[in-house]
């Protein structure tokens, strides 16, 4: 009999609400652990500068790129010169005295975070995990699997088609032959940087639809009556994160197109499950 009192008491001590400053505790330590695999990760990258720059980061503004070589293939196969990037040289300098240095620090943490993210999306699905019901609670693992693969495929898809389009056209733009371009590293890494996460987040485009259609903020029949603006919001934000060319625009747009066309299923279903919820 004790023991079943006590078991009866723990019960209670751990279905306990928690007060408002015991979740700010929680979740300082679920920033603390995402913050220590952001460091972590970054100081491996820091070590391994050479794969960090020489293979992956100044890539994609060789003609040697492997991206830059099949559209070269593609061009000569669909007779369009204009695709083929085979005459790139573009020089990247450095004109601060701490430059280098800073930007090896930042890289290095921007790497981290990449690497980092499904277990800093895994530590936020844990932070509110207790507030979900119990059927949303087993989806928890396929819902962090399924963001870190969108970003993931996001964050591929831009530096292994979008990057390379970019550097080739503001790299080789010139308002005048008298002009030359020599790209600051600081320049070269912004832009870089910038269109990878850019196209990364605009990839979680899902998850975002499936948390507003839960807490009913949209539905999927507003979704479908607004299509078409939402294919001008893409178009535009498209432009902002591509270079100025109509081809690189049309890449980023079928994709996340096609996303939101995912999002009015994801959403139809979020929202008849909803319904069904509330009626009973």
């Amino acid at each position: 009999m004790p023991e079943v009192s006590s078991n009866k008491i723990k019960v209670k001590d751990t279905e306990k609400e928690m007060s408002f400053w015991e979740h700010l505790e929680e979740l300082r330590w679920h920033i603390v652990r995402s913050f220590i695999a952001i460091i972590i990760l970054a100081i491996v990258a820091f070590i391994n500068r050479v794969i960090i720059f020489d293979v992956i980061i100044l890539a994609p503004k060789d003609s040697n790129f492997i991206t830059n070589r099949l559209l070269c293939q593609v061009s000569e196969f669909l007779s369009l010169p204009s695709l083929c990037i085979d005459n790139l040289s573009l020089k990247i300098i450095n004109i601060k005295m701490s430059g280098q240095f800073m930007t090896h620090m930042y890289i290095s943490m921007v790497v981290g975070v990449i690497v980092a993210f499904p277990y800093i999306v895994w530590e936020i699905w844990s932070f509110i995990n207790p507030a979900l019901h119990s059927k949303e609670r087993r989806h928890s693992v396929g819902a962090v699997v399924v963001s870190s693969i969108l970003f993931l495929t996001g964050v591929l898809f831009s530096y292994f088609l979008i990057v390379p389009l970019t550097i080739n056209f503001l790299g080789t733009y010139q308002v005048s032959d008298f002009v030359q371009n020599n790209v600051s590293l600081s320049s070269y890494i912004s832009t870089v940087v910038s269109v990878t996460f850019s196209v990364g987040l605009a990839f979680e485009l899902p998850i975002f639809v499936y948390f507003l259609t839960k807490v009913g903020i949209i539905t999927p029949v507003f979704m479908k009556r607004n299509r078409k603006y939402m294919l001008v919001i893409l178009l535009t934000l498209s432009a902002i994160i591509t270079p100025p060319d109509v081809f690189s625009q049309i890449l980023v747009v079928i994709p996340l197109f096609g996303l939101y066309e995912l999002s009015i299923r994801i959403s139809n279903r979020v929202y008849k499950k909803r319904e069904i919820e509330m009626e009973s």
